[in-house]
Parts: C-alpha cells; sequence; structure tokens
C-alpha cells in the first residue's frame, strides 16, 4: 500500500524529469567543427516525417561566430538527412556570414581538395590541375607532420597515345601508428546496387555494415567513416585533421566514347572521387595536393591551357600505399605527435572556375 508521502515524492520526481526534458530540448546543438556530430536516426525511423531546423551554437574560441547560434535552413534542416539523395545542412563556425548552407554529402569536383576524374585536382590555392602519375604505382596527395594521404593509381595506355589515362584506385592514411585505406574494387560491369568499397585498418580488413548513415568508429575515437548513401558513398574524419567525402564511380561507356580511352570490356575501372578539408596543417606541408596549401608555394602549371599539368612523379613516388618514404616526404610515425607551425586555413577561399571556353577546359580556378 503506498503512502500519500511516496505518492508525492514520485509525483515530484516526475515533474523533475519532465522539466529536466524539456530543459535539455531547448538547448541549441553544438556544432563544433571539430567534433563528430549527433548519429541522426536509422532513415526507416524518420521516413516522411517533417522536422523544424536545427541550431547550433559554435562554441569553439576564437573561431569566427564563437558563441553564435546557427539554424538550418528550411531547404535543409538536418545535418544529416534521412534520404541520401536530400540535402544537408553544413555549418562552419569560421564562415565570414555565419550562415548554414546547403549542400549534397558528396565531393565537389570543382571544390578546392577535389580529387576526380583523370585526376583532376583543386589545390588548396584555388588553381585546378592534372596530376597523371602512372598505372599501378602509388604516390603521396598529403605528408605533413602529423598524417600523410597516398594515393594508388590504376589506368591503361589507349593504342597512339603517348601516357597512360589513370584514376586513383585506393588512398592510404597513416596517421600516429595507426594506418586506414579504402579502395575500390576491380569491377567488370558496373552495378549501382553492389558496394564496392572495401576498407582496412590497421592492415585488418574493415566491414562497415551497408545503409545510409551506417557509421564504425575506432576505439580510440580517432577516426570515423560514416556512409552517406547505401552504398558506394563514405564520410571519413580524423577529428581536428581532416575530414574527407569519397565516391566510388566507373569510367562510364560515355566517359570512353568522349576520351577514347578504349576501356576494355572485363574492367569498367571504377575510382575514387574525393575532396579533402583540412583542419591542421603544417607550413612545411607536402605532396601533389599538400604542397599547394603553403603560403610559399608558386605554383608552376600553365595557365589557360586545355589540361594543365603538375609534374613531380619522381618526388611523390612511394613504394606502397602505407609507405612515407617519397623524396619529399615528411612524415614520420615517431615524429607524428611533435608541435610545428600551423597554417591559418582561410575558411573564405573559394574557386572561381569561370572561363570563356566550355566544358572545364583552359579554366583557371583562382584563390
Amino acid at each position: 500500500m503506498y503512502t500519500h508521502s511516496s505518492s508525492s515524492s514520485s509525483l515530484r520526481f516526475l515533474v523533475l524529469v519532465l522539466i529536466s526534458s524539456l530543459i535539455s530540448l531547448a538547448q541549441p546543438t553544438l556544432a563544433d567543427p571539430y567534433e563528430r556530430t549527433p548519429n541522426a536516426q536509422p532513415p526507416s525511423k524518420v521516413a516522411a516525417k517533417v522536422f523544424p531546423p536545427q541550431t547550433y551554437s559554435c562554441n569553439v574560441e576564437g573561431t569566427n561566430c564563437y558563441q553564435r547560434n546557427i539554424a538550418c535552413p528550411q531547404e535543409c534542416p538536418m545535418l544529416k538527412p534521412a534520404s541520401a539523395r536530400d540535402k544537408a545542412c553544413f555549418i562552419d563556425c569560421n564562415s565570414v556570414s555565419c550562415e548554414a548552407t546547403c549542400k549534397n554529402r558528396v565531393p565537389d569536383c570543382t571544390g578546392i581538395g577535389s580529387a576526380c576524374y583523370d585526376p583532376r585536382f583543386v589545390g588548396g590555392d584555388g588553381v585546378m590541375f592534372y596530376f597523371h602519375g602512372k598505372t599501378n604505382q602509388t604516390f603521396s596527395l598529403v605528408s605533413d607532420t602529423k598524417f600523410q594521404v597516398n594515393a594508388r593509381f590504376i589506368g591503361r595506355r589507349p593504342q597512339g597515345r603517348n601516357r597512360d589515362n589513370t584514376w586513383i584506385q585506393a588512398l592510404g592514411f597513416m596517421f600516429g601508428t595507426q594506418t586506414f585505406t579504402l579502395a575500390a574494387k576491380k569491377v567488370a560491369q558496373w552495378d549501382d546496387l553492389v558496394d564496392q568499397l572495401v576498407f582496412t585498418y590497421n592492415n585488418e580488413p574493415l566491414t562497415i555494415e551497408e545503409g545510409h548513415l551506417s557509421t564504425w568508429v575506432a576505439s580510440d575515437g580517432q577516426l570515423t567513416v560514416e556512409r552517406t548513401s547505401t552504398r558506394n558513398r563514405v564520410l571519413v574524419k580524423l577529428p581536428g585533421i581532416t575530414e574527407f567525402y569519397v565516391n566510388v564511380v566507373p569510367v562510364t561507356k560515355e566517359d570512353d566514347r568522349i576520351h577514347n580511352y578504349q576501356i576494355p570490356s572485363d574492367d569498367c575501372f571504377a575510382h575514387l572521387e574525393v575532396q579533402f578539408k583540412f583542419l591542421d596543417l603544417s607550413e612545411s606541408v607536402e605532396g601533389v595536393l599538400g604542397q599547394t596549401y603553403r603560403p610559399d608555394f608558386i605554383n608552376p602549371v600553365k595557365r589557360g591551357v586545355a589540361m594543365p599539368v603538375m609534374g613531380g612523379e619522381d618526388k611523390f613516388k612511394t613504394s606502397s600505399l602505407l609507405s612515407a618514404d617519397c623524396r619529399r616526404c615528411i612524415f614520420s610515425s615517431e615524429n607524428s605527435d611533435e608541435e610545428t607551425n600551423s597554417l591559418v586555413l582561410d575558411p573564405t577561399m573559394t574557386v572561381d572556375c569561370t572561363s570563356r571556353t566550355s566544358n572545364g577546359y583552359g579554366v583557371v580556378c583562382r584563390r
């Protein structure tokens, strides 16, 4: 039998719990760009539901929007939308306007930090260039004191050509004493309903369950891999260092027709499209892409030509996907914790890819 006193206590407890819940719901979600964002609900639980736009508070001192609350626009109210086709809300606490933007969670192949196609890069200086590399060889894209990113190139030399057509097939990451790789499988006939990405972590196979928003986090929290579609698209985060979107795609019949790649029937040359956002780089950063972020870098590529080419294969070639032994490599797992002078990465950098020529040829992208 319950007493009046115990009933009153229970009622007071329930009231306190309700008030606490309401207060917590009223608090804005943090949007620190250096932290992992809260996990979204599985798509099946939120499909067709309408939610009010999320609001975020920038709480990192020194950022341009410190202590500002930023609301997502109605067009993209969620940071992680339930549908992979919907645009997501992006908040950068270092932005000039302190306003959210709507973007798809895929690589922007015209944006700074991108590497797509027969590899076409857009450097940190905003200049677009090609780096061809060589078939079945690996090259350092970024070599810095805290981490290194290598790329393995696949390709073929069509009859009558004097160079290989190449694509990025795999990426290898070294940070501290940890390693991570992701690669596109060799595929004869492309099928959108089959996942063609494979992963390893510390040289062991890594399985990431298929499904939009399916996420894997390393036990030490230093690496997160999230699927941004049911298959073939991911977002990878190394907190405080870099985050990047990856998409695996084939060389299509239309690409083959336009560029005369002469793709064989038993290999569609599945490859990666990637776009990096760097959060911490040293003043001595190297690599095909990394060097373009240095303030003293003078880009040698010819401007205004159909295919501005960046050389340096001999400087950035590595012996394997997880080696830091190129001539210009500076990463060392033993020294990755040492303090170095960091670059101030300008969040206002944009790319101007306008040109009098069409189809992207002769484009010069300027900061």
